[in-house]
């Protein structure tokens, strides 16, 4: 068997388990099978592969920070605007 067809097995099981545990309602195939894909595909992300070790982190690496520009654009979105004073009418 190879990878796809395990994963094609995997995902038509959870699929199956995901229609069960809804009671079984008709014409919800496409979306279970796209919930279970997900599901499979989230559950394998979560795995380490054999075989092969994790890449390093380069030299100084840490958790990214916002860029300040966008800190800037968030921080003038939540500001209301000022409003100018309407031109009387002649």
């Amino acid at each position: 068997m190879t990878m796809t067809d395990d994963r094609q097995e995997r995902i038509r099981n959870r699929a199956h388990q995901i229609w069960q545990e809804e009671g079984h309602p008709a014409g919800q195939h496409e979306r279970h099978w796209h919930q279970a894909a997900a599901d499979v595909d989230r559950e394998d992300a979560g795995k380490p592969t054999v075989g092969k070790k994790p890449a390093k982190k380069a030299p100084g690496a840490s958790k990214a920070k916002a860029a300040p520009k966008q800190e800037k654009l968030v921080a003038k979105a939540g500001k209301p605007k000022a409003s100018k004073p309407k031109k009387a009418a002649k």
